[in-house]
């Protein structure tokens, strides 16, 4: 019975490997969940096989996806399945699958936060009631608002605030920070805490940002994932932590305007667009920073 379900989900495509679809990803593009890398070493975290599916035209790879049984790859769904929920963390990550631009294909694998991108490229995309928010250009904030971020900056750093790259720090004490101070904001542990550490050191060389310290302590910290498609950056804002005793100094609003500034001038340095996610669109300070995007899932 299974394999006829496969059968069906599979008719058309068929199984490529590895090598394969990271030629495609670097080809047609992708977002930071569907990166070659972020796909093979968090399956491997979870020790759960992937198997790699393309579909030819012409006898030329248009599309590759990578896959979980009847799921894509990485789904929070089959973690839980397999008794690892939580093993890790990547929010709601915006899915942008490595398909060419004059190909449309079917997908039958279960998706959600499938881009826009994506339409026209998958015949089955459902409309998917969320939206993900997207963070604006520089410009499309207002003076103001811009003014008062850079304020905020100001006086923190006149406090004796200081700003610090996260390639300052290990994978270790970046996690030991991360998870503290989420705990902090929150009340409640990070999802992955437990691997944290590992999970850093997976993707480190994709993570970028900076840490905010005051009297030598952290006091803001955001995992922000980026990689680098042939058309767009695509960037992932997972999640934050700050400490709730410097509030005044509104360091969590500081720190998304130095990720997302710092962000925009290497697009822009690169002449690329930016695609910088803060997952999604459920909560009022995204709407601050972000527009609403629509997304689609199968």
């Amino acid at each position: 019975m299974l394999n006829r379900f496969q059968a069906w989900r599979e008719r058309g495509w068929t199984q490529i490997d590895a090598a394969a679809y990271q030629h495609a990803w670097q080809r047609f593009g992708g977002s930071v969940a569907t990166h070659p890398l972020v796909v093979e070493r968090l399956a491997g975290l979870a020790q759960i096989p992937v198997r790699y599916l393309g579909w030819h035209q012409d006898g030329e790879l248009k599309a590759a996806i990578p896959t979980w049984g009847r799921s894509l790859a990485l789904s929070k769904d089959v973690l839980k399945r397999h008794g690892k929920k939580g093993l890790y963390d990547l929010g709601n990550a915006e899915l942008i699958l490595p398909i060419a631009a004059d190909a449309q294909v079917p997908l039958r694998h279960h998706g959600r936060y499938l881009s826009e991108l994506n339409q026209g490229r998958i015949a089955t995309l459902k409309p998917q009631a969320e939206s993900l928010a997207m963070a604006r250009t520089p410009e499309d904030l207002s003076k103001k608002f811009r003014y008062n971020q850079r304020r905020e900056l100001r006086l923190l750093e006149e406090a004796g605030g200081v700003v610090r790259p996260v390639a300052d720090f290990t994978s270790a004490e970046l996690a030991d920070m991360y998870c503290d101070l989420f705990q902090r904001r929150w009340g409640f542990a990070a999802t992955g805490a437990e691997r944290m550490g590992e999970v850093i050191e997976l993707l480190r060389e994709l993570l970028i940002g900076s840490v905010i310290f005051l009297n030598d302590a952290p006091i803001a910290i955001q995992l922000v994932y980026r990689v680098e498609a042939p058309e767009w950056i695509s960037v992932e804002y997972i999640n934050g932590g700050v400490d709730p005793q410097t509030r005044d100094f509104s360091p969590g609003s500081v720190l998304s305007f130095l990720n997302t500034q710092s962000a925009w001038e290497h697009a822009r340095a690169l002449g690329k667009p930016l695609r910088f996610s803060f997952g999604r669109a459920d909560r009022e300070y995204k709407d601050r920073w972000c527009n609403p995007v629509p997304v689609f899932q199968v």
